[in-house]
């Protein structure tokens, strides 16, 4: 796989780099970020994957580092780029943050990472919670390395053995985001669910979970009966058993301890606003008015949480004043925009709010244009806009205990921000 793994600065200057093979010398670091340069000067796209000189060059930006792995052999690129993701998710769980000064304090921790991280340019263990079980920030101080657990040279890498809890549990949250790209017509442009299985578990011993979702794929294979959801583009954790996943559609894997991401799915479906927002504006010399109404669209049995609508104001506005029917409105200068905030919306429920705004100058009305869209955020418990569901959730262990297993759904807003315009918008989320 990798010859060299090296941690520059935005200067190009490296960090910190680690030998594995010994085919690519050290010097080939320092040409990364000159041949970075004259592929901008001369107008070509900056790809993570490229060669020069017969040596591949594979690298991400995080922040103001950048992370580059070298080979002369024709290596798996979409491998060697995750592998150096994880490796930032590693820095970040050990020093808080990925960053120049963080890399230039922590040099030999850093080392003993990569040491462990990756062997003759293969990757090794990756997962941070086996790692900080030998290697604390303590490790500095070059003290005798304690003998690494069991777990770094078994099959399971990611989970020690050992564990032991009074009460087993097994949490489970299934979060969609929903990202939505609405003109000024209101109509739908772009439509996308991101979805998230995240869990907690809290296990004795090694327990081996299986877990039924209503795929349409599953249901085709059994012939079960009920309402299907088409996933797409899902990725999951390394536990998971990929070959009796592609079988039968079960995701069978023995957890790791505590926190951690089961799996990510993607669905391109069209979905129907869940919260509706229309804006009004009426310009005036001095003054501007606004009228934003918002519409609850999801079940009148659902409530969405700390929604906030934030709408565009000029740059120039001053001497806000608010009314709302329900919830409370401030001006947020740092944004251009004043934000309307609501501790729960009902669903099914519509409300309306009026804002006052003073324009001390006079502007070419166009810059209204350029506004920024307006955006909601907000969060609904109990409920998946996509119908997705935990059919079953089981957990088998040889002691045979009893493990109490609890699913949670949540759907909020996503990160796309939606095209409208004043002054007659519309918005939805």
């Amino acid at each position: 796989m990798a010859s060299l793994i090296a941690i520059l600065d935005l200067k190009g200057k490296p960090l910190i780099q680690r030998s594995y093979r010994d085919d690519v010398p050290p010097s080939y670091v320092e040409r990364f970020l000159p041949l970075i340069l004259d592929m901008e000067e001369e107008g070509e796209q900056v790809t993570p994957c490229f060669s020069s000189q017969g040596i591949n060059y594979m690298h991400i930006r995080h922040s103001n580092l950048y992370l580059l792995a070298l080979s002369r052999r024709n290596v798996n690129a979409v491998e060697t780029i995750f592998f150096l993701h994880r490796l930032i998710q590693v820095l970040e769980e050990y020093f808080q943050a990925a960053e120049e000064e963080s890399i230039r304090d922590n040099f030999v921790v850093i080392y003993e990472l990569m040491d462990e991280m990756m062997d003759f340019g293969y990757p090794q263990t990756t997962e941070s919670k086996i790692l900080q079980e030998y290697i604390t920030q303590e490790s500095h101080k070059l003290e005798i390395q304690v003998r690494p657990p069991q777990a770094v040279t078994q099959v399971v890498s990611w989970r020690p053995e050992g564990i032991r809890y009074r009460k087993n549990e097994v949490f489970l949250d299934v979060v969609e985001s929903v990202n939505l790209l609405v003109n000024a017509k209101g109509d739908v442009v772009r439509s996308e669910i991101l979805g998230a299985v995240k869990m907690r578990c809290y296990l004795t011993g090694m327990p081996e979970l299986r877990l039924g979702l209503n795929d349409k794929a599953m249901f085709e294979n059994t012939g079960a009966r009920g309402k299907a959801v088409e996933m797409e583009d899902m990725k999951f954790h390394q536990c998971v058993r990929l070959s009796r996943f592609e079988t039968d559609r079960t995701i069978s894997f023995i957890p790791p301890d505590g926190d951690f991401e089961l799996m990510t799915y993607r669905l391109s479906t069209v979905v129907k606003p869940l919260i509706w927002v229309e804006a009004a504006l009426e310009r005036h010399n001095s003054r501007i008015e606004y009228t934003v109404k918002v519409i609850a669209q999801f079940k009148r049995k659902c409530t969405a949480n700390n929604v906030e609508i934030c709408v565009p104001v000029p740059e120039d506005a001053s001497g806000p004043k608010f009314h709302s029917s329900t919830g409370r409105a401030h001006y947020a200068p740092e944004k251009g925009a004043f934000v309307w905030s609501m501790k729960q919306l009902a669903g099914g429920k519509e409300f309306l709010m009026r804002a006052h705004f003073g324009l001390p100058s006079v502007k070419n009305e166009q810059a209204a244009e350029k506004r920024t869209p307006i955006t909601v955020k907000y969060e609904i418990p109990y409920f998946t806009v996509s119908g997705i569901q935990v059919r079953y959730l089981k957990v088998v262990e040889k002691s045979g205990y009893q493990a109490l297993p609890w699913v949670r759904y949540i759907t909020q807003n996503g990160d796309d921000y939606r095209s409208v315009s004043l002054p007659r918008c519309v918005y939805c989320a």
